[in-house]
C-alpha cells in the first residue's frame, strides 16, 4: 500500500526534476541560442519601428493630398454650378459621405434643394407590390399616369414618380390635356409624406426639400451583402436609371469593389455609361471635387464621364475646356 511518505518522496522528485530542467535550460539559453533569440527580437523591433514610420508617412501623405484637394477646390469649383438647383439622394451605406459631397456642391455655387434618404425598405424585393400600390395612390394630378412605368417592378415605378416630383419636368415634355405642366409644392410634399410615413425614405433635417431640382447626385456606399443582396443592388441601379431619365445625374461611391457595386454596374452598362457620370473615390475630397465638376460638365451639355481610381475610370477629374 502506498503511504504518505511515498507521496512526499515522489513530489519532491518531480519538483527537483523541474528545478534541474530550469537550470539546464537557462544555461543553454545563455549561450548561442539565447544570443540568436536576442538578435532576432532586436531585428523584429527595428522592422516594426520602420513599418510604423512608413504607415505614419503614408497617413501624412494621404492627409496632404486631401488638404491639396480642399485647397484646389477653392480654385476649381467656384461658379461652376452657380445657382444650379441640385438634389441629394443617399442610400443607407452612403450616409457618411453626403456631407463631403454637399460641401463641394456649395463651394461650386449650387443650391441644394434637399437630401432624400432612401431606406433599406425601399430596396426590399418583398415590398415591390406595396411600392406599386403606394405609387398609384400617391400619383398627383400634375403627373400623367402614362409617364410612370406600370409593371411588376415597384422600385422602378416609385423611382419614376419620385423623379417626376423632385426634378424639373424635362423641357421637351408637353403638358397633357388632363394635367398641368408643373408639380406644385403641395403635391411634392404629399408624395414625399406618403413614402416617409411608410418608412421607404426620410428627409434630412439639414437639407429639407424646398423645391424642384435641375440635377441630382446619388451617394451610395458599399453594396448590399445580405441574402437579398442581388435584388437590392439591382434596385439601386433601377433607381439611378429612373432619375437619369429626369435630368443630369452623378453617382458616387467610396470605392468600386464588391459584387453589385452601383458604379461598376453603371460602367458596365453601355446605355447608362453614356448618360450617368460616376465617381468611385468619393470618400475623400478628391472624389467630391470630381463629383461637383462632373455635374457641371453635364449641365454644360457635355457627355457623361467616369472618374476616380477604380476600373473603368477615364481620369481623376473631368477635363475642363479653356
Amino acid at each position: 500500500m502506498i503511504n504518505f511518505r511515498y507521496h512526499v518522496v515522489s513530489l519532491t522528485a518531480v519538483f527537483l526534476a523541474l528545478a534541474i530542467g530550469l537550470v539546464v535550460g537557462t544555461a543553454a539559453l545563455n549561450g548561442p541560442v539565447s544570443d540568436a533569440l536576442n538578435d532576432r527580437v532586436t531585428a523584429l523591433g527595428r522592422d516594426n519601428k520602420q513599418l510604423r514610420e512608413q504607415v505614419s508617412h503614408l497617413e501624412d501623405e494621404a492627409n496632404r493630398q486631401d488638404d491639396f484637394a480642399i485647397e484646389a477646390a477653392s480654385l476649381l469649383l467656384p461658379d461652376t454650378l452657380a445657382n444650379r438647383r441640385v438634389l441629394l439622394i443617399s442610400l443607407p451605406s452612403g450616409r457618411d459621405y453626403v456631407e463631403g459631397v454637399a460641401e463641394m456642391l456649395s463651394t461650386a455655387g449650387a443650391k441644394i434643394t434637399g437630401h432624400v434618404q432612401i431606406q433599406d425598405k425601399f430596396t426590399d424585393p418583398s415590398r415591390s407590390v406595396d411600392l406599386l400600390l403606394l405609387a398609384d395612390e400617391a400619383l398627383p394630378a400634375s403627373v400623367s399616369a402614362v409617364d410612370i412605368p406600370h409593371n411588376s417592378d415597384g422600385v422602378e415605378t416609385s423611382s419614376a414618380l419620385l423623379a417626376a416630383v423632385l426634378l424639373d419636368r424635362p423641357a421637351e415634355a408637353q403638358p397633357a390635356a388632363d394635367h398641368p405642366l408643373a408639380v406644385t409644392a403641395a403635391e411634392r410634399a404629399a408624395v414625399l409624406n406618403a413614402y416617409t410615413e411608410d418608412s421607404y425614405l426620410s428627409i434630412d433635417d439639414n437639407y429639407k426639400v424646398n423645391g424642384p431640382a435641375e440635377g441630382v447626385v446619388i451617394v451610395d456606399g458599399l453594396p448590399y451583402v445580405d441574402k437579398e443582396a442581388s435584388a437590392r443592388n439591382d434596385a439601386v441601379v433601377t433607381l439611378v436609371a429612373q432619375f437619369d431619365k429626369a435630368g443630369p445625374i452623378v453617382v458616387t461611391t467610396p470605392g468600386d469593389s464588391g459584387d453589385g457595386n452601383v458604379v461598376t454596374e453603371i460602367r458596365g452598362d453601355p446605355a447608362l455609361a453614356k448618360t450617368v457620370s460616376t465617381v468611385d473615390n468619393a470618400a475623400g475630397p478628391q472624389g467630391t471635387v470630381a463629383a461637383a465638376l462632373a455635374l457641371a460638365q453635364q449641365f454644360a451639355g457635355e457627355k457623361a464621364g467616369q472618374y476616380g481610381t477604380g476600373a473603368g475610370a477615364s481620369s481623376l477629374l473631368p477635363k475642363r475646356d479653356r
